[in-house]
């Protein structure tokens, strides 16, 4: 779809941007494709609403609408019921989870819950359905949560992953993909589609307190950076994707790396020997995935590299029923 035909449609430059990104090459949601999209009634996700439903005529998509009420503040509950007249007002489908407030005490549990509902209600709808087809799950991330989400990681020592960009698509369960697609839009932004446009918003009353770790950076520590160096959510922003591009290249390069090391024997102790201790905790860490799922700490992994390294024979127990053992030539797994 040409942006001309956007253009007889009368949509907004907002519209376009986003329609190039969704015909980029990453090709973010298909033609055809049934949506569910996340909205708490912020104008991040009353844009993503917005916008999306304003281009599923030009994509042919079905979308529908899931909220998720976590009972933080005593309006919640008149919030869900008047963004659901809303949706019926534009011929949306909404759906709507409840949580027990014991189950969503925190930023984090709070999370966890939204994505398992999310995936839950997907699930729903493609057995309603029976289709065959994929279902895609939009949340209204912005580059202005990216650059807070990298904050919040680097002061808690997250490595080079957790120090990445938000992904704009990935898979979280058969058939079912995430997608953010205005990462390329910032709070600003939204703010001012939302005033461009007349988009109503339901904004929650807790996104001011301070006592959440988010609210704190968002309201106090990036603002106080911004008047120091002006520009800096933009630059982080796109720090943290010259990061993802890091990882990436160096998840290939170990992959590569792990297979030299590798053969029929198990892992050629004296290749892995040649590397840095960061190198061979890297692939060290790839063996132990092929064994187990369970995730091995930095420190562990340091532990073992350097004991590999020092001692020409030796084990160490992984887990329970695992451990690691090698001699001067080759590292293998055991049972215990």
């Amino acid at each position: 779809m040409s942006d001309k035909k956007l253009t007889q449609k009368n949509l907004s430059s907002w519209h376009h941007k986003l329609h190039k990104e969704i015909l980029s090459e990453k090709i973010l949601i298909p033609k055809g494709s049934n949506i569910l999209i996340s909205v708490s009634g912020g104008q991040d996700s009353m844009v993503l609403l917005t916008l999306i439903n304003d281009l599923k005529k030009i994509h042919n998509w079905s979308i529908s609408v899931w909220h998720g009420d976590h009972q933080w503040h005593e309006k919640s509950s008149v919030y869900a019921v008047e963004l659901k007249s809303y949706c019926e007002d534009k011929k949306i489908s909404f759906y709507f989870d409840q949580a027990n407030k014991e189950n969503v005490s925190s930023e984090e549990k709070a999370r966890e819950w939204r994505y398992k509902k999310l995936c839950e209600r997907a699930k729903t709808l493609l057995n309603k359905n029976q289709q065959k087809n994929n279902i895609y799950l939009l949340t209204g991330h912005t580059s202005s949560d990216n650059a807070e989400t990298f904050i919040l990681n680097l002061s808690r020592g997250s490595n080079f992953a957790g120090l990445s960009n938000i992904e704009c698509k990935r898979l979280l369960e058969n058939q079912i993909f995430l997608i953010r697609p205005i990462l390329i839009f910032s709070r600003d932004d939204t703010k001012q589609i939302c005033n461009d446009m007349k988009i109503p918003v339901w904004e929650d009353p807790t996104n001011t307190d301070l006592k959440l770790k988010r609210n704190l950076v968002r309201k106090k520590i990036i603002p106080a950076l911004e008047v120091i160096y002006p520009g800096c959510s933009e630059r982080i922003n796109n720090f943290s994707q010259k990061m993802s591009k890091f990882n990436n290249e160096r998840n290939d390069l170990s992959e590569l790396a792990y297979l030299y090391c590798k053969d029929a024997k198990g892992i050629n102790r004296n290749f892995l020997n040649r590397m840095c201790i960061e190198a061979r905790c890297t692939i060290l860490n790839r063996f132990l995935k092929e064994i187990s799922a369970k995730q091995c700490s930095s420190k562990n992994l340091e532990k073992m590299a350097t004991s590999i390294y020092e001692k020409n024979k030796g084990q160490i127990n992984v887990q329970d029923f695992l451990k690691i053992v090698w001699n001067k030539d080759y590292i293998n797994f055991e049972k215990n």
